[in-house]
């Protein structure tokens, strides 16, 4: 075997912005913070801060292999967290504020970490669950000395702490293999899992998500996470944007339609992505307002399935593009990104929109997708033909923390929970989570399919179809509506919007016109549906 004569320097998340520092120097860097004015620097003053950052962690103990907690919104101060800790060789837990008060508790526990940094208006939190918390000796306040409030747990000073702290660090060479990012699932059936990212599938990720086949990011690219960073690290898009020199915004806790709306037009946002409910609320705005979104250009849709009806208002009235994504925790979290390809070109706008509309995405390099059937037999990839969705690629995770078996098959594969079909273009569609879709008779209907359709209904703000037991067909279908505000609508109007346009027998049963519970990521919380009416069809 003749061995490759190529360096082989490991792959450690601080070079991201260490090169974005020094190739990038001057590009922006702007924050919203609570109760704080707008922050603006630059990745050169972002690198300073990061390097006081870890001097004051080092200070307070912080050592190599320790886990650090953060309850923290899109700021500039997160976003320096994800590069001192990883770069001291420590873990950053970044624990999702949207879990009830005992999956907080249990995700910082179960980290053992012994730092808690959070945000201003988590105060009340972080003083109901202090007491719980085994292994914390540490709490740090992300405010500036004046505003910061010791509370209970005698926080300290975020500002304070890096105030007299050197702006150069030696930072550490490490295992590119050293876990890097503890990030857990938002636990709606168990306890959370964690899954921990190393420093390679981390920088791997973040090279591959710039590329053209995936977000297609480039140095005039302003880009803002609306993803949050506590949820699978933003999808990358803390690594994807630095390592392309792109400009950041971030939001902060501010989703709401006009908030968006202000950084969007100010700071020439090019780029942004997050979950439907944050999209429905801005289009809203837009609409009632009348205004336009600025510069922006491209909008990438995940956490369930793009409504088509906002996908074509943005690109028709707007002319912003809409692509949809998929990924879990589990992938760090980039999966599928549907991009168009030449062939869809050459058919035609309209086929191009069909395909990228209608499908999750479609395969990148970096992840392998397959499908199953029962007995674990592949499938075609036809578009056609259903199956189990496995994947598998570098930063596909291998076990769950502290688990000791591991969440794949003898072969590597993951599966992933969902139904999908894979066409011979690579473009693969959730049908549905293996728990959501409903058996009816003896057929299956997909709850995301009929959604879809619902809610392109006008009126409509979201609509939930889950299956509910039946004493003759097993299981049928209802439809649970939540409306925009200010619009009236009747059970009558939406069955003769859906009449047109589904199978007889996909007709639901019900439609009811209730607001709709999301879990902690923003999706819809079908587990709770099925709970409050499973009794409502007798």
């Amino acid at each position: 075997m003749t061995a490759g004569l190529m360096q082989t320097p490991s792959l450690q998340i601080i070079d991201i912005l260490k090169f974005a520092a020094t190739a990038h120097a001057r590009r922006e860097i702007v924050s919203r913070l609570v109760d704080e004015p707008v922050w603006r620097y630059t990745y050169a003053a972002s690198w300073r801060r990061t390097a006081q950052l870890a001097h004051a962690l080092t200070r307070l103990g912080v050592r190599h292999g320790d886990r650090v907690t953060s309850l923290a919104w899109n700021t500039h101060r997160h976003f320096e967290l994800f590069y001192a800790v990883p770069g001291l060789g420590a873990v950053l837990h970044t624990a999702n504020p949207r879990l009830f008060d005992e999956q907080i508790v249990y995700t910082i526990n179960h980290a053992d970490s012994s730092v808690l940094l959070f945000d201003r208006n988590f105060l009340a939190v972080v003083e109901r669950i202090a007491p719980q918390l085994t292994s914390v000796k540490t709490f740090i306040m992300m405010s500036d000395e004046t505003r910061t409030i010791p509370g209970a747990v005698g926080a300290l000073s975020y500002e304070a702490l890096l105030k007299p702290e050197s702006e150069t660090f030696a930072w550490l060479r490490v295992d590119e293999n050293l876990g890097a990012f503890l990030c857990y699932t938002s636990g709606t059936t168990g306890d959370p899992k964690g899954v921990l990212y190393s420093h390679r599938a981390v920088v791997l990720h973040a090279m591959a998500s710039g590329l053209a086949g995936a977000f297609g990011f480039d140095a005039f690219d302003v880009v803002m996470p609306c993803s949050s960073l506590y949820h699978a690290t933003a999808w990358g898009l803390p690594f994807g944007a630095p390592v392309n020199g792109c400009k950041l915004v971030m939001p902060c806790d501010r989703m709401d339609g006009a908030s968006l709306q202000e950084l969007i037009v100010n700071e020439g946002v090019t780029f942004s992505g997050g979950v439907p409910t944050i999209w429905t609320m801005y289009l809203a705005h837009l609409e009632k307002t009348g205004e336009t979104p600025g510069k922006l250009q491209r909008l990438v849709i995940g956490g369930s399935a793009v409504p088509r009806a906002m996908a074509e208002s943005f690109k028709k009235k707007y002319g912003v593009r809409v692509l949809q994504i998929w990924g879990m925790t589990e992938t760090c979290p980039l999966g599928v990104v549907a991009t168009p390809t030449p062939e869809l070109a050459e058919a035609g706008e309209e086929a191009m929109d069909e395909a990228i509309w209608t499908r999750q995405g479609r395969l990148q390099f970096g992840i392998e997708l397959k499908i199953i059937d029962d007995d674990g037999q592949d499938l075609p990839w036809d578009g056609d033909s259903s199956g189990a969705l496995l994947v598998r690629g570098p930063w596909t995770v291998k076990r769950y923390f502290k688990q000791d078996a591991d969440a794949t098959n003898e072969d590597g594969w993951f599966d992933t929970g969902d139904i999908a079909t894979i066409d011979a273009a690579g473009f693969m569609r959730i049908t549905d989570r293996k728990k959501d879709v409903i058996k009816s008779g003896g057929e299956w209907i997909s709850s995301i399919d009929l959604e879809n359709v619902a809610v392109g209904c006008p009126g409509v703000k979201i609509a939930a179809v889950v299956g509910v037991p039946h004493p003759k067909w097993e299981e049928r279908p209802i439809l649970v509506i939540e409306s925009h505000d200010g619009e009236t609508l009747s059970e009558s109007d939406v069955y003769a919007f859906l009449e047109p346009r589904i199978v007889k027998w996909w007709k639901p049963d019900r439609v009811i016109l209730a607001s709709v519970p999301l879990t902690a990521t923003g999706k819809i919380d079908k587990k709770v549906l099925r709970g409050r009416y499973k009794d409502v069809l007798g």
